[in-house]
């Protein structure tokens, strides 16, 4: 579904919170492995995502955002600060290096700032991008961005 943006000259920029594919792609597409083995359902379904919106925003500039590994400011702020959370299954661990690799075979911008979240990273970028003109879009499938309430994202 091609998000609705305004037809001005100004250029459309398209964040893709990547941590977010990759949960969306594991939960939403069966346990599919290579020959070898080894799962690939979560590259296989963040690279068709992306493929799609090239295709549904031929003339935007993408770039994916994915979470560092390790803590972020806010466990500095907050010790509990996602505590609850279950850790990662090991079949989502184990394919977001190959994940990563094809997005950067794509030509895709990639982006994982040490001790920042990927969200934290698109709001700051969206802001940027926003005070000089251009139009954005998030492309996201996370929660958190819906009740930013600033119309830039869509799940």
């Amino acid at each position: 579904m091609n998000f609705p943006v305004s037809m001005s000259e100004s250029p459309l920029v398209v964040l893709v919170d990547g941590s977010s594919y990759l949960f969306r792609a594991f939960h939403a597409l069966p346990p599919l492995t290579n020959s070898q083995g080894q799962p690939t359902g979560v590259t296989y379904g963040v690279i068709n995502m992306l493929r799609r919106l090239e295709r549904d925003y031929p003339d935007a500039h993408i770039a994916v955002v994915f979470d560092a590994k390790g803590p972020t400011f806010r466990h500095e702020s907050f010790a509990d600060y996602k505590a609850n959370r279950p850790p990662m299954p090991p079949d989502l661990a184990v394919q977001i290096g190959p994940t990563q690799e094809l997005v950067r075979a794509l030509g895709l911008p990639l982006l994982v700032i040490d001790g920042v979240e990927a969200d934290d990273v698109i709001g700051t970028l969206a802001r940027r991008a926003a005070s000089r003109g251009e139009q954005v879009l998030i492309s996201t499938a996370g929660r958190s961005w819906w009740m930013a309430g600033c119309g830039w994202s869509t799940p």
